[in-house]
């Protein structure tokens, strides 16, 4: 069951839900807390997250573990398509992570079942993950993760070229803030250009190397940022217009490629 409201004055979220469903405060804090609330389809956990006018309230009514959707699932591995704006694993501040999630998930069959983190995604990418259902397997696809293909759709501010090839060596800094430097760990990226219009293009991004943030940092130093990249391109948007479409896989145990694919999510 989902419930809908609209804002119609400025207020605080806490109010907004005290004034407007028929729940208890402590109700109220624990649907904040795991991640149930969405203001115009985004969730919010802050309690005093400011409200404006025309703004959608929901709340989803059900267990965590259908939130999820998974793209494949075997002994091994569960593929799931991540949504924008969640953690792959926690920061300590949150939650509400898609670790636990698929991991709640796996524990209906069996609360010995764990999950293994393999790669992860930006909070605000969307798209295709990988999680192993046993550290052997974790480690296995982790020391072949360098003959795997990951593709990507992006959406950026201004032209580029038709094609081209970013190499940059990138460094991070005590806030977590990565940039481009003489020196550091080389990022290689590859785009084409899909369409284009006076302000915008569409790329599709094949990464060769893995490392965090690369795509959102060589982009904005490209001169051209990924929409609603407001950390690296400071322009803001509904979301993130990044989303992981595309991963080739080589599996250790049989050496048989496995091709997983998400739908291009609107931006």
């Amino acid at each position: 069951m989902i419930k809908l409201k609209e804002v119609l004055k400025e207020q605080e979220l806490l109010e907004f839900l005290m004034n407007n469903f028929e729940y208890s405060h402590k109700k109220i804090k624990s649907l904040l807390k795991n991640g149930l609330v969405l203001v115009d389809e985004r969730i919010v956990t802050q309690y005093n997250y400011l409200l404006k006018k025309g703004q959608i309230v929901k709340i989803n009514k059900y267990n965590k573990s259908k939130e999820i959707d998974i793209i494949y699932e075997d002994k091994n591995i569960i593929v799931v398509d991540k949504t924008y704006n969640m953690l792959t694993i926690s920061d300590g501040k949150s939650n509400t992570t898609l670790y636990n999630l698929v991991s709640d998930y796996v524990k209906k069959d069996n609360k010995k079942n764990k999950i293994f983190i393999i790669h992860r995604l930006d909070k605000d990418t969307s798209g295709l993950v990988i999680f192993a259902k046993n550290e052997r397997i974790k480690k296995l696809y982790q020391a072949n993760w360098y003959k795997f293909t990951r593709k990507y759709m992006a959406i950026v501010v201004g032209k580029t070229k038709d094609q081209d090839t970013l190499k940059n060596y990138l460094k991070e800094n005590s806030k977590h803030y990565v940039y481009v430097s003489d020196k550091g760990d080389l990022a290689i990226t590859e785009y084409k250009k899909i369409k284009e219009n006076d302000k915008y293009t569409w790329l599709d991004i094949n990464i060769k190397t893995g490392k965090k943030n690369q795509i959102r940092v060589q982009l904005a130093y490209n001169k051209t940022p990924i929409l609603g990249d407001i950390k690296y391109g400071n322009n803001k948007y509904k979301r993130l217009c990044l989303h992981a479409y595309e991963l080739i896989a080589i599996d250790p145990l049989t050496n048989k490629e496995m091709i997983f694919k998400s739908n291009v999510k609107e931006f």
